[in-house]
């Protein structure tokens, strides 16, 4: 019968294998592996995993993955993604790692699959700039676009470089950037002094946090293309704050001088609901300055470093609004071998082993 199956939907039942299933049925015959290379559909019946990377510049090609499924880590090698790279964010919905060029050239932005090795460039963007805010928005298949809003211009000949008050759009669809106008050019200060660590994109609108107290957020409404700043609730006290996703909304997740971790929501009116607060025995761990934050739709990680553990907060199994605390051991060990700590950035990615038609 499987003989008989045709390729697309055999494809179709293999988007419901976990990962780890699907790798060993692609390893099974040429008409599955072919089968499995050209699964387009990302598997979101299952958890989504947290993907660690190395910030220290020699460490920057090693790739810790953790399975939520079995509860295991894993160590990838990104041999093909440069040096002078940093990770930025995910686009979760492809599978791929979204990374910036570093060392104060303009930026270059490139994508990466960590789990079949994938790496390629985007192109240049119009109007070269350094250190912009970079924003993620995913659309239907295939589809998704990136924002690149402020930035330092390059100094013309015998001049100072210049803040740059545009913004630029590349479309995964024409494969190119586009200029789609000017910005406040205290928004444009702002987004490129305290360049935010990520995006939440809810309802038409794209929104950045900046990355130093008193905490701020930028909004972009996509439609109207105007601009506005939003306060973050207890702002200029927080240890910590990051801004993520969840159930099609913008929250914020923040650390008290009091070790508290709480969530907001952000409601009608601009006006922020406090939604959840991390059990105080989670929490005393995650408290301070030195704590990081991923969110994606699913689920939202507190994390410190490769060997600490950490926090999750994620949807029950099975259950439509019910979300639930667990903790995560941190990576010690991967493949028999002793590893040393590492600081990371972490990100959440559903894996994809297809082939990617971005890079």
């Amino acid at each position: 019968m499987w003989d008989n199956l045709p390729s697309d939907v055999l494809a179709n039942v293999f988007s419901y294998l976990p990962p780890c299933s699907l790798a060993r049925a692609m390893a099974a015959c040429r008409h599955w592996h072919d089968c499995g290379r050209e699964t387009r559909q990302i598997c979101r019946h299952h958890q989504p995993w947290f993907i660690a990377l190395p910030t220290r510049r020699t460490s920057r090609q090693l790739c810790f993955v953790h399975n939520p499924i079995e509860r295991t880590w894993h160590l990838l090698n990104l041999e093909h993604v440069p040096s002078m790279t940093r990770p930025v964010s995910t686009i979760a919905g492809q599978g791929l790692v979204l990374f910036k060029s570093t060392g104060g050239a303009p930026i270059r932005l490139s994508v990466c699959n960590p789990f079949t090795g994938q790496f390629g460039h985007l192109p240049h963007l119009q109007k070269p700039r350094t250190n912009p805010a970079v924003g993620v928005i995913e659309g239907c298949t295939n589809q998704f676009k990136l924002y690149a809003a402020g930035g330092m211009s390059e100094a013309a000949s015998g001049g100072a470089a210049s803040y740059e008050p545009t913004l630029e759009m590349f479309d995964s669809i024409s494969n190119k950037w586009t200029v789609m106008g000017s910005m406040p050019v205290e928004f444009a200060v702002r987004l490129t002094v305290w360049t935010p660590n990520e995006s939440v994109y809810s309802n038409g609108v794209l929104y950045w946090m900046t990355s130093a107290r008193a905490y701020s957020i930028m909004s972009f409404e996509t439609g109207t293309t105007k601009w506005k700043e939003l306060s973050v609730p207890m702002g200029d006290t927080l240890e910590f704050a990051a801004l993520v996703p969840r159930n099609g909304k913008v929250a914020v997740v923040g650390g008290t001088h009091d070790r508290d971790v709480l969530v907001w929501e952000l409601g009608e009116g601009d006006e922020w609901i406090l939604i959840e607060r991390i059990p105080h025995e989670l929490a005393k761990s995650f408290a301070g300055s030195s704590t990081k934050c991923a969110g994606i739709e699913e689920g939202v990680c507190l994390y410190k470093d490769i060997a600490s553990g950490m926090v999750v907060w994620r949807r029950v199994k099975d259950t439509k609004n019910k979300w639930g605390w667990c903790s995560i051991e941190g990576c010690n060990s991967a493949s028999g071998k002793q590893l040393k700590n590492h600081p990371i950035k972490g990100l959440f990615l559903h894996p994809n082993l297809a082939s990617s038609p971005f890079i």
